[in-house]
C-alpha cells in the first residue's frame, strides 16, 4: 500500500547540507527523514528503500548506511562490526552539520506519539496535549 508523504518541519538538527532517513520510527516504524532540500531527501529515502531498512545519512552522490536486515529494525551482524558501521555512519551525520549526539535517535523519537509536543505522525502533525493532527500551517 502507497500512501502520499506526510511533511513537516523541525527545528533544532543545524544540517547545512545533506539529509538522514531510516526505518525506525517509533511506535509506526514507517520511513523517517530530514533533509535540506528535496533532492536529498529523495536521495536518502530512496538509498533506504533500496537497503529494505536501515540507517541512512546522505551528501551529494555521497552516502553511509547501516543495513537492518530484521524487519528494518534490527541487524544480525556481529555487535562489534554493527557498532563500527554506526560509528561510521554518526561521524557522516556529524559532518552534516549536526551538533546532537545522537540525531538518529532523535528523528526515531519525532514520530513517538506520546510523548509532548507536536510530533509527526503518517496522518500529519500530531498535537499529543490536544491528542489530535492539527494543520501544520494554522495549528488548527
Amino acid at each position: 500500500m502507497t500512501t502520499e508523504p506526510v511533511v513537516g518541519f523541525v527545528k533544532g538538527f543545524k544540517f547545512k547540507k545533506g539529509a538522514i532517513a531510516e526505518s525506525i520510527a517509533h511506535d509506526s516504524h514507517n520511513i523517517i527523514a530530514i533533509g535540506t532540500s528535496d533532492e536529498e531527501l529523495t536521495h536518502a529515502i530512496n538509498t533506504l528503500i533500496d537497503l529494505k531498512g536501515g540507517i541512512v545519512a546522505v551528501n551529494n552522490s555521497n552516502s553511509k548506511f547501516v543495513k537492518l536486515e530484521v524487519a528494518g529494525l534490527m541487524s544480525n551482524k556481529a555487535g562489534s562490526q554493527l557498532l563500527e558501521e554506526y560509528s561510521e555512519l554518526s561521524e557522516f551525520a556529524s559532518e552534516l552539520g549536526s551538533n546532537f549526539e545522537s540525531p538518529f535517535m532523535t528523528l526515531a523519537f519525532m514520530s513517538l506519539l506520546v510523548i509532548p509536543k507536536l510530533k509527526l505522525s503518517d496522518k500529519g502533525l500530531f498535537d499529543v496535549d490536544q491528542f489530535k493532527v492539527v494543520d501544520l500551517f494554522t495549528n488548527e
